[in-house]
């Protein structure tokens, strides 16, 4: 499965010509590609998807869709597999990290 996951940017900066930054995903840090969301800055929330920033989300919106993934227990697995197949990047995560 391939979830479109929330999640808030923490920094912005770029890499080999490419938009790229560190999105938190409730304590899980992972880099992601920024290009297609050129308005989106720090602190802003966004839908991540296969390791691509895809839209703008508001915040109790991606509060509320994180708490629900972890209730389900689908959000680690969802960053997991991403990982594994390499999206995002070197495939950056990092556990307990804000």
């Amino acid at each position: 499965m391939c979830l479109g996951v929330p999640g808030q940017i923490k920094d912005i900066y770029e890499r080999d010509g490419v938009r790229m930054g560190k999105v938190d995903f409730g304590g899980i840090l992972k880099e992601v590609c920024l290009d297609f969301v050129p308005e989106m800055k720090v602190g802003d929330y966004t839908i991540v998807h296969v390791g691509f920033a895809i839209t703008r989300l508001d915040e109790q919106s991606a509060v509320e869709t994180l708490a629900l993934f972890k209730e389900m227990g689908v959000l680690e697995e969802e960053l997991l597999v991403a990982r594994e197949v390499g999206v995002g990047g070197k495939g950056d995560l990092t556990r307990g990290a804000t």
